[in-house]
């Protein structure tokens, strides 16, 4: 501190200031609160412990409520309270300390008169300040003084000074500041200690239920989600709150203007301007308006905004100075959404035409230094379609278009891109847009328009890069290895010509690759959404050269973009019925990390999966797959229609094969929303076929044959779809009395599919030629690879030829093996397309024991509802009901849900007594009742 220096004539309280003005009393009097005002316990109850720290700190911007919040809690207190309101004018300590002086006088605390008080307005004398520090020391209760609006205090000394007091009168003084910035006392110390109590503006900000009570004062009653939306616009500040009611409260219809209102033409432009804008230097003023068309910010982006250098320090001091510049975390800001608002309104004003040149300035610094979605929102902005399109494919980031968390937000900023834009790259945003909604006439011109591009970049004809003339060739008849011609779209794939025509894929640009491995990306799934599987695999082994050129944190940064080639490529294997190679493919995707920009890629592949197990008979094992493709696009909120569908359809079938045909039906009306891209030719024919089937389980054989037979269109024809096709023509000529019909519909099946033999076999049985059955069985039962659905229509063919021929006994044996297979999987309709014939030997094996109650699917409902369960079942108890379902043993339940014999045990008592049963059977029928499985 400065040297000791005398203190001057001491003027009584009644004197004036040391200028000789009278003491202003209006800085002393505690402000009243408005009949609006709120009163915040959470806020009241944090400043009570101010009576046990030294010192308090209530900080927030302008408008937060910090001043009417200690006012409120000031005039409360039975034990008085010492208010000063600081001014900015005052001309020094002296002048400060007299004040504080005159604020103890006037709120009733005693103060000798030897303390003294300041002669000059400019200087205190030390002896003062330690006098006064040793009076309020001496003090049996502390004084509280609160100092308002304290950020206007600026002077270095005098928080030394009011350091030095606070230290030496111990117990005796509780200090309050309330200041939009941080004070210069040294708060660390305060804080390490327990010290110091902080409100500050995250606390501050109004909650969603004080709101609604602040707008309940105000005379308006909203719904929830209004004030919510408010509430979130305003980031919770008590005057934009206030003035925003008060405007809403003049309004007609308030809830609208409330959520419509423009910023920027209210009263709450005209507080922030005024207290904000406008209290800041040019220069700084300058930096708020430019980064107002930012979401966040940093130094450096800041600097290539302003073409400044000093963006740092600039930004800390804002937020320090709590100047609605929020700290996000590291170096990252961001401004309050009004201000922004207000903002870019100002901007529009001072400087038109200057916001796209910021926006494409961000742009730039983004594409090297942040993220990629932010660089796409302010290229876009800018209007900088080919830089914007550009960005998304030299990321690799096309697969964003068509999965993830983006999909929709991207399709609709790319809708912008006017015909301008003649890039490869913007061709490939436009190809991939189309693609992904099914669009595929356009989405084909674009892609052929891209390689058209990229092969003049590269310089070869469209020839040596192997183009189609037409994009209509994507669809020919021929596929290669395939028994037709390669034709049309493999371009991309054709290495061979790249080389011959002096190419050397080592010293292509990386922009160049990431174009062609999203060209191989789009021709992959052009080719499945065609049936064009030859084409897929071009267009994979392309992609698969192309992935050794890419920096490997680019590819693990985008792992949709693997995810979905195999998904495509593994689909449309699915398609040509290789169900080995397309096991293969998508069985990498199923098993890769999870998350959300691969999520629509895993639903997609492990549907296609439960529908080879389908395929190959085996519906428990399918049922399992179809549900878990069901949890890959729920978890992670992606927009809807998000999934393919298909672990759905895989559902309903399994569901026709138990007779469950309500709830067949169900799962075919919820499959029916899928997401467009995913429309290929095997969603399209696994569709149909389902349909098909829950038409003929119904007896409705005209239905069942429409739906089979309608036309999926496709490059090559798919074996299974054709027999799965087959199949269901076939049984509805048999159920009309043709059995001839039906045999020579399966005939000509191609390949080795077991179904239709069995199929077959059963046209076969019913023509009178038993014996040429069993030779079409023999060589299902010799594969060994069929699944149940298939070995169980098989014995059961073999059970009837062995009960026409007399043979009583093995048809018994016959039977009771097709029970036991079907039983594990809850088949019931083999069992039902047999005929009459089987219904002696299963009354026979009900009269022996419980083993075939499970064929009968449920009771039927009552004209009510069933009565209720007693508590409802946990979702663990719901695996365990319906691997009951399935007739799984104890055992066999715990080794699939991986746990103990005695969980299992547990969750089935449980089960029991919520379902008010004792018994499995009854358990699952009245599990099943409740539609609880």
């Amino acid at each position: 501190m400065a040297g000791v220096e005398e203190v001057g004539p001491q003027p009584t309280a009644a004197d004036a200031d040391p200028q000789g003005d009278p003491f202003l009393r209006t800085r002393f009097v505690v402000p009243a609160r408005p009949v609006t005002f709120l009163r915040r316990e959470r806020l009241v109850k944090h400043l009570d412990e101010a009576l046990r720290t030294p010192l308090t700190m209530v900080n927030g911007a302008a408008g937060a409520g910090k001043t009417l919040l200690v006012a409120d809690w000031a005039a409360a207190r039975e034990a008085p309270v010492a208010w000063l309101t600081t001014d900015e004018a005052e001309q020094g300590p002296g002048m400060l300390w007299a004040y504080l002086l005159q604020a103890l006088r006037a709120a009733g605390v005693p103060l000798p008169a030897e303390i003294g008080c300041p002669a000059d307005a400019s200087r205190v004398p030390p002896t003062l300040l330690a006098r006064l520090a040793a009076e309020l020391c001496a003090r049996d209760r502390p004084v509280t003084v609160v100092l308002d609006e304290y950020d206007r205090v600026t002077d270095p000394q005098i928080a030394e000074q009011l350091e030095f007091v606070l230290h030496h009168a111990g117990d005796g003084l509780r200090l309050i500041l309330v200041s939009r910035t941080e004070p210069l006392l040294p708060l660390h110390r305060y804080r390490a200690a327990g010290r110091l109590t902080e409100i500050r503006a995250a606390e501050l900000a109004f909650t969603c239920e004080e709101a609604a009570e602040l707008l309940d004062l105000h005379g308006l009653r909203l719904p929830a989600r209004a004030t919510q939306g408010l509430v979130e616009r305003t980031r919770g500040w008590a005057a934009g709150l206030r003035l925003c009611a008060l405007a809403a409260r003049e309004s007609p219809d308030p809830e609208r203007y409330l959520k419509e209102f423009e910023a920027d033409r209210t009263t709450v432009a005209d507080f922030l301007l005024a207290e904000v804008l406008r209290r800041q230097t040019p220069e700084t003023q300058d930096v708020l308006l430019r980064v107002s068309v930012l979401d966040r910010f940093c130094p450096g982006l800041v600097n290539a905004l302003t073409e400044r250098t000093d963006a740092g320090p600039i930004l800390a001091g804002l937020c320090r100075d709590n100047a609605f510049v929020e700290h996000l975390a590291q170096d990252w800001y961001r401004l309050h959404p009004l201000f922004g608002e207000i903002l870019r309104a100002h901007l529009r004003m001072r400087s038109p035409g200057l916001e796209p040149e910021l926006h494409r300035r961000a742009a730039r610094w983004l594409r090297g230094s942040g993220s990629l979605a932010e660089t796409l929102g302010h290229g876009a902005a800018a209007g900088d379609w080919e830089f914007t399109a550009g960005a998304l494919v030299d990321d690799l980031a096309i697969g964003w278009l068509f999965t993830g968390l983006r999909s929709d937000e991207l399709a609709e900023l790319f809708s912008r891109m006017g015909p301008e834009a003649r890039s490869p790259a913007s061709d490939l945003v436009r190809a991939a847009r189309e693609l992904s909604r099914r669009e595929l006439g356009r989405g084909l011109t674009h892609l052929r328009r891209a390689e058209e591009s990229l092969a003049a970049e590269l310089g070869l004809t469209e020839a040596e890069l192997g183009l189609a003339q037409d994009p209509g060739e994507l669809v020919g008849p021929g596929e290669p290895g395939e028994g037709g011609s390669a034709g049309g779209h493999d371009g991309l794939a054709a290495e061979g010509a790249l080389t011959a025509a002096g190419w050397s894929p080592a010293g292509e640009a990386s922009g160049l690759v990431a174009v062609r491995l999203s060209c191989a990306l789009l021709e992959a799934l052009a080719a499945r959404l065609t049936g064009a599987p030859g084409r897929a695999e071009l267009a994979a082994a392309a992609a698969e050269t192309l992935r050794d050129q890419v920096p490997a944190q680019l590819l693990e940064r985008h792992p949709e973009l693997t995810a979905l080639l195999l998904a495509h490529l593994g689909s449309a294997r699915l398609w040509a019925g290789r169900f080995d190679d397309a096991r293969a493919a998508l069985s990498r995707v199923a098993g890769a990390s999870a998350g959300a920009s691969t999520a629509l890629a895993r639903e997609d592949s492990l549907g296609r999966l439960a529908l080879i197990d389908y395929l190959n008979g085996w519906p428990g094992r399918a049922e399992r797959t179809a549900r878990a493709a069901l949890t890959e696009t729920e978890r992670y909120g992606l927009p809807q229609p998000s999934g393919s569908g298909m672990g759905r359809l895989v559902l309903a079938a399994v569901a026709v094969d138990r007779d469950e045909l309500r709830r067949a039906r169900a799962l075919l009306d919820e499959a029916a929303r899928s997401h467009p891209a995913l429309r290929d030719p095997v969603l399209e024919a696994g569709r149909a076929i389902a349909t098909a089937r829950l038409h003929l389980a119904r007896g409705d054989l005209r239905a069942a044959r429409a739906a089979a037979e309608r036309a999926v269109p496709a490059a090559v024809v798919s074996p299974w779809a054709q027999g799965q096709t087959a199949l269901v023509v076939s049984a509805a000529h048999l159920a009309e009395g043709r059995p001839e019909t039906a045999f020579e519909v399966l005939r000509a099946m191609p390949g080795e599919q077991p179904a239709c033999a069995v199929g077959a076999a059963r046209a076969q049985l019913a023509a009178g030629r038993p014996g040429a059955a069993a030779d079409l069985l023999d060589g299902v039962r010799a594969e060994g690879r069929a699944g149940p659905a298939v070995t169980v229509r098989a014995a059961l063919v073999l059970a009837q030829a062995a009960h026409e021929s007399g043979d009583v006994v093995d048809a018994r044996r016959l039977v009771a093996q097709a029970l036991r297979e079907a039983r594990r999987e809850g088949l019931r309709r083999p069992f039902l397309e047999a005929g009459p014939w089987i219904r002696p030997f299963l009354a026979a094996a009900s009269s022996r024991g419980p083993a075939a109650d499970w064929l009968t699917p449920g009771v039927p409902p009552s004209d009510g509802p069933p009565p209720p369960v007693v508590e409802e079942l946990s979702g663990r108890e719901r695996d365990v009901m319906r691997r009951l379902a399935l007739m799984m043993s104890t055992e066999e339940i715990a080794a699939d849900l991986y746990v103990s014999v005695n969980t299992v045990k547990t969750h089935l008592k449980s089960a029991y007594r919520k379902l008010a049963v004792n018994r499995r059977g009854d358990a699952v029928r009245r599990a099943r009742e409740l539609n609880l499985l």
